[in-house]
């Protein structure tokens, strides 16, 4: 018997509740199970093994074999852990690409989300021939939806709001699901998704798959699980509470003063990029102002931003040309960013799962990370509790050893170059990358991630060839046309 099949049947033998008494054990097991070892559909093992992805992570060992046996499933994971991946191998090695009817339907909280997790469901599904996944979501025209629903796609990835709009319309017809998964439920719950979520779940069959896939696991989840599942599996991964790679400090500060130590904290670690959490929106609002009269390059992101405001400060951040991006916890889920330098916690959270999960988005791939954490006397109770979950205390740091340089100032190494133009013109990321480098004056390694959306691009170019750049590309021709092109604060 293969080794890789030994350890699966011993990974089976174990009960959820003993790995979750001894997660290390249960992690090291599962990191060495192969996805060879799964009776998985040849077009989809082939493109797992295209993709690079050797070996399952622990929340793919865990769920994916029960999702293969067609169970129900409540998992709780945070987020980089691969359970994006892990939910859509599951629903697409059962999908029928020939029978034209919309046979996966997965819910998120935003459409960053949406999005990030269309694109690995299609990375997925690569291989396999004449699969149709359709992203539906606000913020977005529905003319060019409408259309594309004319044929009843596969796989609909969107948000409640606006799946809810096609079901009135009676355009999206869901009454062929045979999977459907919540992505980041508890987020959804939290913003008031839950009458939405349950309207939608009632034009599904009843004998589909449900699965919750949770960062966290309030009382929302058990609530709206034993309303839409069958006697589902629960899975929680938790390789660590704390992680060797990531650096935790909390300071004490008086709350008149957290803008300014916020300040120090920038300026003595100087971070190459900072998520900053704020727990309200009009704190994101107020911190940013202060912090761009601070002469740092900070953004603000929350819900009462308009979808194309949204997409532009998830740019800049994503691509290096802002420093500083304060959020809410909502706003900052989907959030897609391989090299987070350090998380900083303007005010504790209430929940300490939630700060585990704040945290949690540095030190990623191997990286090293830095999480940083204001906190009052009012907030003791908070921080106790953290330390609870933890398991371990606090490391408290004086305020009197940041060192802030004088005169300080951290400019992000990349500029954003909004050009006025996007898919519908047929523009291609080789169009821009091509127009920038003709000349040979900007080379390739200085240009950075180029994001295309229908009407408009924005291309990421080093700080030193910022101004050329901008010139060449508004001054010159892409693919033959001229386009309005300026530059981004």
């Amino acid at each position: 018997m293969p080794n890789a099949l030994l350890k699966m049947r011993f990974a089976a033998s174990l009960s959820i509740s003993a790995m979750m008494r001894a997660p290390q054990l249960a992690a090291t097991l599962m990191q060495s199970i192969s996805f060879t070892s799964l009776a998985l559909r040849p077009e989809l093992q082939a493109s797992i093994a295209t993709l690079g992805y050797a070996s399952m992570t622990p929340v793919q060992a865990q769920t994916v074999p029960q999702l293969l046996q067609n169970k129900d499933l409540i998992a709780q994971a945070k987020t980089g852990s691969g359970k994006t991946a892990a939910f859509a191998i599951g629903l697409l090695n059962k999908l029928d690409a020939q029978t034209w009817s919309t046979q996966a339907l997965v819910l998120c909280p935003t459409r960053e989300l949406a999005e990030q997790v269309s694109a690995e469901i299609r990375r997925l599904a690569s291989t396999i021939p004449n699969i149709k996944l359709l992203t539906l979501c606000g913020g977005k025209p529905m003319g060019p939806q409408l259309a594309s629903l004319q044929r009843d796609p596969h796989i609909v990835v969107g948000t409640p709001g606006r799946i809810l709009k096609h079901l009135e319309k009676q355009t999206l017809h869901l009454d062929s699901v045979q999977t459907l998964v919540l992505d980041e439920a508890d987020r959804m719950l939290d913003m008031g998704f839950h009458d939405d979520i349950m309207q939608i779940i009632d034009t599904t069959p009843r004998t589909r798959q449900t699965l919750l896939f949770s960062a966290t696991y309030p009382e929302g989840i058990s609530a709206i699980s034993g309303k839409v599942q069958r006697d589902p599996v629960s899975i929680r991964v938790e390789a660590s509470h704390q992680s060797a790679d990531i650096e935790q400090v909390f300071y004490l500060v008086e709350n008149r003063s957290r803008v300014e130590i916020l300040y120090k904290v920038i300026a003595h670690y100087q971070p190459e990029s900072s998520l900053v959490f704020c727990n309200t929106k009009q704190q994101c609002e107020e911190l940013a102002a202060a912090l761009v009269a601070r002469d740092l390059h900070a953004c603000a992101l929350h819900g009462d931003m308009e979808q194309f405001e949204r997409d532009q400060v998830l740019t800049q951040f994503a691509g290096k040309s802002s420093s500083i991006l304060i959020a809410t916890d909502v706003a900052a889920r989907g959030l897609d960013v391989k090299e987070l330098a350090a998380v900083i916690n303007f005010e504790l959270s209430r929940d300490p799962e939630v700060h585990i999960h704040r945290i949690g988005r540095t030190a990623r791939a191997g990286s090293k990370g830095l999480a940083v954490s204001l906190f009052t006397t009012a907030e003791r109770r908070q921080l106790q509790a953290i330390e609870e979950y933890q398991g371990a205390k606090a490391r408290i740091a004086n305020v009197e050893s940041l060192l802030a340089p004088p005169n300080f100032k951290l400019y992000p190494p990349m500029v954003t170059l909004f050009v006025n133009a996007g898919r519908k013109e047929k523009l291609r990321a080789g169009d821009l990358l091509g127009a920038l480098t003709a000349s040979g004056e900007i080379s390739g390694d200085q240009i950075g991630k180029i994001t295309l959306f229908d009407k408009i691009a924005y291309v990421a170019v080093a700080q030193q060839v910022a101004k050329l750049a901008l010139t060449t590309l508004a001054d010159g021709k892409i693919k033959g046309r001229s386009f309005r092109v300026r530059r981004l604060r």
